[in-house]
């Protein structure tokens, strides 16, 4: 499994539904890698056609193939309402390294709701060969003091 750093560029979202009435919505966007989790600018009064153009690093360990993008909607007086949420599988990235801003379903309750735009970029840390690293034991390392 790879092990690495993960850029994501959050670049925009089209076709949401609004969850306002009254007024026009103020999206963000809630990412989720595996245990970490980042959040976006609030794109006021943008309504269902958002831009962030933010980008958000995650450390990818063992195990991650995937990110979680959840949108939601800002609201003043009440509970932020829950517009969609995307997944975006990893295993390209991992193996080109650079995914270019592509378009991925937001999707809610089963049904389509959007789209949004997300680019990506991998820079593995390639494993010391064993031989490079210094042992530790126990978090303590001798040290002589001359």
């Amino acid at each position: 499994m790879p092990q690495g750093t993960l850029e994501v560029l959050l670049v925009s979202a089209k076709g949401l539904e609004n969850t306002d009435f009254l007024s026009g919505m103020d999206a963000y966007a809630v990412l989720t890698c595996r245990t970490q989790e980042k959040k976006s600018s609030v794109a006021s009064g943008e309504g269902s056609r958002p831009d962030w153009n933010e980008t958000f690093v995650f450390i990818i360990s063992e195990g991650v193939n995937e990110l979680k993008i959840k949108l939601m909607d800002k609201d003043s007086f009440t509970e932020d309402d829950f517009v969609g949420e995307a997944t975006v599988p990893l295993g390209a990235v991992f193996e080109e390294e650079s995914i270019p801003a592509m378009a991925y379903n937001v999707v809610k309750e089963e049904k389509y709701c959007g789209e949004i735009r997300v680019a990506l970029n991998f820079t593995p840390h390639h494993a010391q060969r064993s031989g490079d690293v210094e042992e530790d034991f126990g978090g303590w390392k001798q040290s002589s003091m001359d």
